[in-house]
């Protein structure tokens, strides 16, 4: 149960932002509930959504608490540390965590519970291939997110 919750109007289609305790926890793709008043937390997340989706904010400054593994965490942390408008790909990722294999990253990539937020849109497959993306739309999202950061033209 999260202690709150918001929806943010994008491009892309609404998106619903969940908190608990001070922390994003959660964005989900499509309408979900929207509180009359939500934590502060959530209001901060959803204006710096607006701003990045207008191209006034290239990185996001919130408290995120995204709930999975050790190993899910270290990958999440990896991706947050990609520099907006650029990739990486899975076996740069994996190289840079100490993975063996590109294939677990790719896991990890597909159980993102912030995506946009912790921006695993910015991971590539080898040879600069989109992989895939969990997100509503797939591949065209995935797109669609990479154009606006000017990482694909």
């Amino acid at each position: 149960m999260h202690s709150g919750s918001i929806v943010v109007p994008s491009p892309l289609g609404p998106l619903t932002l969940f908190a608990d305790d001070g922390k994003i926890v959660a964005l989900e793709w499509g309408k979900g509930p929207d509180e009359p008043n939500p934590p502060q937390v959530l209001k901060e997340a959803a204006h710096q959504l607006e701003d990045y989706f207008a191209g006034r904010r290239r990185d996001f400054n919130l408290p995120l608490d995204p709930h999975g593994t050790p190993f899910q965490i270290k990958v999440w942390d990896a991706m947050r540390r990609i520099p907006c408008g650029e990739t990486r790909s899975y076996g740069e990722i994996a190289r840079e965590i100490g993975c063996g294999a590109p294939r677990p990253i790719g896991g990890a990539c597909g159980k993102n519970p912030i995506p946009v937020i912790i921006p695993c849109h910015r991971i590539l497959g080898s040879g600069k291939s989109f992989g895939g993306y969990s997100g509503d739309g797939g591949l065209d999202t995935k797109r669609w997110l990479l154009r606006l950061e000017g990482a694909i033209v």
